[in-house]
């Protein structure tokens, strides 16, 4: 009851936008998030006619355009479902540290699961779908760690730069490491290189498939969290006060963060800055209100990596840019802007 009554008042102390805003936002959202699924599975080296799509959706691929879709559909799921988790993860992640600049790229998550994906392929020889994800999610969770205990240290704790600071110097040393595992094996480096950069070219359904599980787990773990991180965005003094365990709500929170950058990086690879921008662009929308921020930053994270899904096989066309390279392109100067005008404030 405590419990209950802590997350109401939390919840209150955030005025945000109107109700009827928030809905009205909610359904531009949905109707972008439509089109954009449609763009992606028309738009490629070979535009397709409507009712090409609609034949390859019954299942047919009597021709080649139909069966340009049926390869284009199983990618347009994957990058709503990837960009869901890096916009949700991010969101986590800015209010458990209470930080504008906390996102799995910027704090090293991704890369601490690339290089344990690196390593188990290039020392322990991993092959199957299950264990590249179990191997991710326990290198993003031993970076998240690593990176937090870091940024813990000296006096004040863990500040917003000090963690910045520590996230980049780790993503950075683990980027290193990455290079010094693969460098001496050519046997993989092509397609670890490739992987690096960050994409949802190749994806299939089964592949999906094998991910699926750790996504829902991790959707449902995070989405919950929101009345906890409420309390927590009031400080950690007045969410004790309230009932609040500090220390649980921020681990399962971060936990659900983790499986969701985990498991996407197993299948993507590492790609940045998504969980940078699409926070900070839904508080404008919804306001800082956890109940509405994580869902609109799951929706709006897939709109984005769709949108830049689709950029890359436009500009570059016939060949394609990965969207690790479009959403770094757009996420660094955001990055910079965010820096100037925050002053790495905490949020």
């Amino acid at each position: 009851m405590i419990l209950n009554k802590g997350s109401s008042q939390a919840a209150k102390a955030f005025p945000g936008n109107t109700r009827r805003s928030r809905l009205l936002g909610l359904v531009v959202v949905l109707a972008a998030l439509a089109f954009l699924c449609a763009l992606s599975v028309a738009i490629g080296t070979r535009d397709v006619f409507w009712s090409d799509i609609l034949m390859a959706l019954r299942g047919h691929t009597d021709n080649i355009s139909q069966a340009a879709v049926a390869v284009r559909l199983p990618r347009t799921l994957l990058a709503l479902l990837a960009g869901a988790s890096l916009g949700l993860a991010g969101a986590i992640m800015q209010g458990v540290t209470r930080n504008p600049l906390a996102d799995p790229g910027i704090l090293g998550v991704n890369m601490g699961a690339s290089l344990a994906v690196v390593v188990g392929v290039a020392w322990f020889s991993i092959a199957s779908a299950y264990a590249y994800i179990m191997v991710a999610i326990l290198g993003a969770g031993i970076s998240a760690v690593f990176v937090y205990v870091i940024g813990s240290m000296g006096r004040g704790g863990a500040t917003p730069l000090k963690l910045a600071l520590a996230g980049a110097a780790t993503s950075v040393a683990f980027s290193s490491l990455v290079i010094a595992v693969v460098l001496p094996r050519n046997d993989i480096a092509g397609g670890i290189r490739a992987w690096q950069i960050g994409g949802v070219g190749g994806a299939t359904f089964e592949r999906i498939s094998h991910v699926l599980p750790f996504l829902i787990v991790g959707f449902a773990i995070s989405l919950l969290s929101a009345r906890k991180l409420n309390s927590l965005a009031l400080g950690d003094e007045l969410a004790a006060g309230l009932g609040e365990r500090v220390a649980t709500a921020r681990a399962i929170a971060s936990f659900g963060a983790i499986l969701l950058c985990g498991a996407t990086t197993a299948i993507c690879g590492p790609i940045g800055f998504l969980g940078l921008v699409v926070p900070h662009l839904c508080r404008l929308l919804v306001g800082v209100d956890h109940r509405w921020l994580l869902p609109f930053s799951a929706l709006s994270g897939a709109c984005l990596l769709l949108a830049a899904d689709i950029m890359g096989r436009i500009v570059a066309r016939p060949a394609e840019l990965d969207v690790g390279i479009v959403t770094a392109l757009v996420g660094a100067p955001f990055f910079i802007w965010i820096v100037r005008r925050q002053r790495v404030r905490e949020l």
